[in-house]
Order: structure tokens, then C-alpha cells, then sequence
């Protein structure tokens, strides 16, 4: 971390004190905590209260640092109270000169993670490769409630990156900054530096005379502690060496020394043969030394591919503190960045924990540790949430009635089947079978009723809380061979989907539950899996939705999502509803959408391992899932 202090012309009036303190922690202990920098800034200041200031800022240094079991967020939050109920005496004593006067900002970091509070006019930005952000709208101000005093309130934190850049401005230093576009000439710079911006400065000099505060800068630098290395793997103190390996085995071989007698071979006159060593002994040592050398090699093998993933690692570690930063901003756009960097780093530890069984403890337990925290960040950013237990409504019995599909209207639910000639109805947690003697194969809303359809062409109505249904009606048919797959209705209109054949074909209404000729709603055929109308056409694809109005394509919808898509099952809205409900039974969810194909929430349960089909209450509170023989609600 470098921190520059400037401090504009402090006796320029003399209703003005102002001042800064930069904390950086003194022992091992401290250093858990991270560094503490303060601004602080006082108008029609009285002379009791020259030293205000500095008392908060030493209240706050030594709750701060005081209890280093505690996490920076809660420190910082316990520091807060301590300030304020120092500020609540001082105002019981009769002293409420400084109530509306006092500014002052509060910031706490500790490995590029930021907690900051701010009370009064003083403005904090964060300068990040050339864009300029407002990071205090975050804060959210209470009114000031006398007793007990609550000056300090809110704690907003944030991941910032290497090479960041905190701006912390008094009103006054803001304003000149804000009308002279001096910020955005800070942000240009490659290099941020004392000498850089007093070359910005310098051409401002005239003006600055007149003005009165501070600008505190903070530069994220990446900080090694002295006499300690970062790493993942455990320090290798020596450098390999073949003697080491192979001494133990020598050892353990021991070889005689083979000794050669002086003679006299001209006396004796005989020839000596040399002597030849055993090739069992040969064998052995060739076989020791291909195995030795197999090891060797192999471990080189493993520790370069170590290195591999500790650099992998460290390059998640960086794409997690940008995804941080940019969370940080709080607008779709950088949400969205954030949420394709921490899917690419989701996609490096998973090919990292594909070697968990050779990867050393050490590196194993960050490994674990980092796909943990980026699952948690992108479960929160794509809205999922896991149910353990989702709530049970209704259970079928085996050989009653096996349901495959659902329909709701108003507070019923209506299942059938295409196996069985009967309906089943449920209101509440009390069900019954509708004998219909008719196979039923689609169903879709219709007025204050349910058109129910049975393949290849014939449809009946069957009225809300009514058991017996009206007359068959056959629709005319499109073309040979039709087979339709599914069904919405709008406006007692038909819409009908063709999977094999790809069309669209829509009855128009003509009154008394009759329709005319079948149109062909569509200029081309599609690709799709299920259809839902509301005034336009959704087709649901296998990952993706294309919306059509008047025959006409308008738009592919391919949701940026976590988990990412695989297979779509089926589509829902409706005229009266502001969300797309798709099902996934392949990842066991159920995802909701706004028609610009922003999620807006996704339920995930391992209960839901058999999901058939769902229905969409009225309100579009309730989701009802069919899972087996288990109808199970989610209420929004």
C-alpha cells in the first residue's frame, strides 16, 4: 500500500481544522487487522474542540486494533459505537457545536478487502483503469437521532484489486476537482505517484489558493511481509542432486573392493584372467538405476505440473479481486464482468481439483477454499437459491392416478396424462379423480376456464370448479401427418407447436367455441421444445429463447446464467405475468426470468430429481412442481 496525504492550505480560515491519520499496524497481532486511514474534517469550529479530531481518531485506532479476534468488519463496526457513544456524551454535556459540521471518513483494509463508513460531505472514489467510481453511493444515511446519538452508521465492504487507486476528498477539495475534470485526468495516469499528480497540480496553481482541505490517496500495491515469501507449495531449501538420491542404495548395495594382486607373471609363467563380475549383480543395479531415474523423473514431472496450478491459482486469485472490485459498482454491466470472470476462474480450479489426489496439502486446502468462496459469489449473483426441503403439498399413490403434466387455475390444480382417461383434481391438500372417459394429451387456459386438448385434433372445455366437461369439438386439421407437442391460448386463440415439423399454428377464435381454418403463425419453421404465448410467441430452444410478434422473429434470448443452461424442458408466462418460468430437470431447477432475459431467481433442490412438469399460480407467487408422484410449492 502507498498512501500520499495533501493537505490544501490548513490555515486558510480560521473556522477550519482539518486533518488525516494513516494507522498501520505495529505488531503480528495488529497485522490481522490490515491498516486504518481516517479523514477527518471540522467547519465553525470553537476552540474547545480544536482537538475532536484527533480524540476520534484515536477512540477509533484503539477499538480498532484492540480486539484482534475479531474480523476488520466487526472491529471497525465496534469501533463505530465506541465513537459514537463518545460523541453522544459530549453532546449531553451540552456541546452539539459540532452536529451538522463534522465530516469524516473511515477506512479499513486488509488484503485488498475494504470496509468504509462516512458521515458528512466528504466524497470516496476508486480510480480502476481509467473509470472513475463513486463507491460511497452505497451508503445509505440514517437521520441523526439525538439520544441515542447515531452518527456513524453503515458499513459498506468490497474486494478491490492490485493497482487500484482510493481518492478520499474533502467537499471543498471535491468541488475544485469536480470543475477543473482533475479526476479524470488522475484516472489517466499509468502511473500514479506524488511527483505525477503535483505535474497535474502545478497548472492549477492560481486557483488553489483558495481553497482549503485534504485528498488523501490510497494505491493498492501487492505487499510481501520482510523476511516472508508467498507461496503455495512448501519451500524447496536445496537443489536436487543425484549423489543424494543414489547414496542411500550404494549404501545399502555395498560392494566389496575388488583387489588385484601384484605377481610376477614372467616368474610364475602363467596368465591371469581379469576378473568378471556377476551378471545377476548387473542386472540388479541396471533394474535399480531405470527405476531410480523412472522416480527422478517422475517427480520433476509432478512438481512442473504443481507449478502449473499454483500459477493457475494465483491467476483465479486475480480475476476474484476484479470480480470484487466491480461488485462493488453495482450497475448490470459490471455485475455481468463480474460474473464471467468468476465463472473463468470457477472453470481453472475445476481442471486444478481433477488432480486433487496428487496435489500437496497445502495447495489442496487453498484449492478447495477458493472454489468454495467463488460458488458462494456466484450463487449470490445469479440468485439461486438451494432448498434442502422444499414443501410437500401433495403426495399420489402408487396405482391411484400417476400423473405427467399440471395445470392451475385460480387456487386448483388439475393433473392428467396421456395413459390414463381420467383427471385429477386438487384444491388444498384434498384431491380426487375425474372420470372424463377421454385421453388427454395438452392443456392451456381459457377465459375463466381449462381447454384441455386429446391428439390428434379434438379439445373440450372444462369449466373452473366443475366436474363435468363440454362437448368435444375437432378441430380442422393443418396438414398430413401433424402431430402437435404444445398449446397455449391468448385471447381464446390457439396457438399449437409442431416439434417434428417445426411450425406454429394458430386457430383465430370466432365465438360459441368455434375456430377457423388453422393458420401458419410462422414464415419458416423452428427449432424448439415449448412454446408460450402473450401476445407474443416464446420458443423455448434447448439453452435459449427466441421471441416472435406478428410471424416475425424479434430477439434470441441466451440467458447469462450459473449454472450454466444445458437443456431447457418447458416454457410458461402469460398476458397477466411479468416473468418467463423455464423448468430444467437436467440441474434440477427451476429458473425465472424478465422478458429481457434478466434472471430475477433460480430454486435448485436435490429433491427435485424426477421434475415433469410445473404450473404458475395467477399472482405468479406460487410455483408448483410435479416431481414423480411429489407435487411440491415454492412460494416468491
Amino acid at each position: 500500500m502507498q498512501v500520499f496525504e495533501f493537505h490544501f492550505n490548513p490555515k486558510l480560515k480560521s473556522d477550519l481544522i482539518f486533518d488525516s491519520f494513516c494507522y498501520e499496524p505495529e505488531n503480528i497481532y495488529e497485522r490481522k487487522m490490515g491498516s486504518l486511514y481516517l479523514v477527518g474534517l471540522l467547519k465553525n469550529v470553537l476552540p474547545k474542540n480544536l482537538q475532536l479530531l484527533e480524540k476520534i481518531a484515536k477512540l477509533i485506532k484503539g477499538e480498532y486494533y484492540k480486539k484482534t479476534i475479531f474480523t476488520p468488519e466487526k472491529s471497525l463496526k465496534e469501533s463505530l459505537k465506541e465513537a459514537n457513544n463518545f460523541l453522544e456524551q459530549i453532546a449531553k454535556r451540552g456541546d452539539v457545536s459540532w452536529l451538522g459540521n463534522l465530516s469524516f471518513a473511515i477506512l479499513a483494509l486488509k488484503n485488498f478487502k475494504l470496509n468504509f463508513t462516512k458521515v458528512g460531505g466528504i466524497k470516496i472514489f476508486l480510480l480502476r483503469r481509467g473509470r472513475i467510481i463513486d463507491i460511497d453511493k452505497k451508503l445509505r444515511f440514517q437521520d441523526i437521532e439525538p439520544y441515542p446519538l447515531k452518527i456513524f452508521g453503515n458499513i459498506v465492504s468490497g474486494k478491490l484489486a492490485e493497482g487500484d487507486l482510493i481518492l478520499v476528498l474533502t467537499k471543498e477539495i471535491f468541488d475544485f476537482f469536480q470543475m477543473e475534470n482533475l479526476l479524470e485526468e488522475i484516472s489517466k495516469l499509468s502511473l500514479f505517484n506524488e511527483k505525477n499528480f503535483n505535474e497535474i497540480l502545478d497548472k492549477k496553481k492560481g486557483a488553489l489558493i483558495g481553497i482549503s482541505g485534504i485528498c488523501l490517496a490510497i494505491l493498492l500495491t501487492k505487499e510481501v511481509l520482510k523476511g516472508k515469501r508467498e507461496e503455495v507449495l512448501p519451500r524447496i531449501s536445496k537443489e536436487f542432486s543425484l549423489k543424494e538420491v543414489f547414496s542411500p542404495f550404494l549404501r545399502f548395495l555395498k560392494f566389496p573392493k575388488i583387489r588385484i594382486p601384484k605377481l610376477d607373471i614372467g616368474a610364475l609363467g602363467v596368465k591371469i584372467k581379469p576378473r568378471i563380475f556377476n551378471k545377476k549383480l548387473i542386472l540388479i543395479l541396471a533394474l535399480i538405476i531405470i527405476l531410480l531415474l523412472g522416480f527422478i523423473f517422475s517427480q520433476l514431472e509432478e512438481r512442473q505440473k504443481i507449478k502449473i496450478y499454483q500459477k493457475n491459482l494465483e491467476e483465479v486469485k486475480e480475476k476474484l479481486n476484479l470480480a470484487y472490485g466491480l461488485l462493488i459498482l453495482e450497475n448490470p454491466q459490471a455485475k455481468k464482468e463480474a460474473n464471467s470472470l468468476l465463472k473463468e476462474g470457477l472453470e481453472k480450479i475445476t481442471s486444478i481439483l481433477k488432480e486433487t489426489q496428487n496435489l500437496p496439502k497445502e495447495l489442496k486446502g487453498q484449492v478447495f477454499s477458493q472454489r468454495d468462496e467463488i460458488l458462494e459469489k456466484l450463487y449470490g449473483l445469479n440468485k439461486l437459491e438451494i432448498i434442502e426441503e422444499p414443501e410437500l403439498v401433495f403426495e399420489f399413490k402408487l396405482g391411484e392416478f400417476v400423473p405427467q403434466e399440471i395445470i392451475s387455475s385460480n387456487d386448483e390444480l388439475y393433473f392428467f396424462s396421456p395413459y390414463s382417461k381420467n383427471l385429477f383434481f386438487l384444491k388444498g391438500k384434498e384431491g380426487k379423480v375425474i372420470e372424463i372417459n377421454q385421453k388427454i394429451n395438452l392443456a392451456a387456459k381459457f377465459d375463466d376456464s381449462i381447454l384441455f386438448f386429446s391428439k390428434p385434433s379434438q379439445i373440450f372445455l372444462l369449466k373452473t370448479g366443475e366436474e363435468k366437461p363440454g362437448p368435444l369439438t375437432v378441430l380442422k386439421e393443418p396438414y398430413p401427418d401433424f402431430s402437435f407437442d404444445d398449446f397455449s391460448s391468448v385471447k381464446e386463440n390457439l396457438y399449437f407447436f409442431d416439434k417434428k415439423a417445426g411450425q406454429i399454428i394458430k386457430y383465430p377464435y370466432l365465438g360459441n367455441f368455434q375456430w377457423k381454418k388453422p393458420e401458419f403463425w410462422l414464415k419458416k419453421s423452428v427449432v424448439g421444445k415449448s412454446i408460450t404465448v402473450d401476445g407474443s410467441v416464446w420458443v423455448l430452444e434447448k439453452n435459449a429463447i427466441s421471441k416472435y410478434y406478428a410471424g416475425n422473429w424479434q430477439e434470441k434470448i441466451e440467458p447469462d446464467i450459473f449454472p450454466p443452461q444445458k437443456e431447457f424442458s418447458k416454457i410458461f408466462t402469460s398476458p397477466t405475468l411479468p416473468y418467463l418460468y423455464i423448468l430444467e430437470p437436467v440441474q434440477k431447477r427451476i429458473i425465472i426470468l424478465n422478458k429481457n432475459g434478466e434472471i430475477i431467481k433460480q430454486f435448485q433442490s436435490e429433491k427435485f430429481d424426477n421434475l415433469l412438469d410445473f404450473a404458475v399460480s395467477e399472482n405468479g407467487k406460487t410455483i408448483y412442481l410435479l416431481n414423480g408422484l411429489k407435487l411440491y410449492q415454492i412460494s416468491l
